[in-house]
């Protein structure tokens, strides 16, 4: 490979991590939208962003439910950030898995919603296990685009 033709790869490379964002979501006990919450609960991104999950209150992990086709599932541990790289376009739901029952869910769109009719699905399925907060998750689905 000539030279030229490198420093192009190597400058396209380096161009798209510039862009990436890192997006924060804190995990709270009570927040503005109620109680066991992930702040924001709805989150655009885009193909390449980092979310990063911060322990604002202890007590609380997250998990991925539902993620597009081709997409790692994830799953942090009680107490400690998490940092997961939004690597498809689609839908992501995820929860605590210690409080899914109070509500505690939330969304992620990575760009177009290309597998929305299967994260429809999965939060139906999702709202079922919850005592309550279904509302939220509904709230949270009816606001992709």
């Amino acid at each position: 490979m000539n030279t030229a033709r490198l420093v192009l790869i190597m400058g396209l490379l380096a161009t798209s991590s510039v862009f990436a964002a890192d997006h924060k979501v804190k995990m709270v006990d009570e927040g503005a939208e109620g109680n066991m919450i992930f702040e924001p609960g709805f989150l655009q991104a885009k193909v390449g962003d980092t979310v990063t999950f911060v322990v604002h209150d202890p007590g609380h992990n997250v998990i991925s439910r539902h993620v597009p086709p081709g997409a790692d599932n994830w799953k942090g541990t009680v107490n400690q950030g998490f940092t997961v790289t939004l690597k498809k376009e689609g839908i992501y739901l995820y929860e605590c898995d210690l409080h899914k029952m109070l509500g505690m869910v939330a969304v992620i769109q990575v760009g177009k919603p290309v597998n929305l009719a299967a994260a429809k699905v999965a939060a139906a399925e999702l709202s079922k296990k919850m005592a309550m907060g279904a509302e939220r998750l509904d709230e949270y689905m009816g606001k992709i685009q």
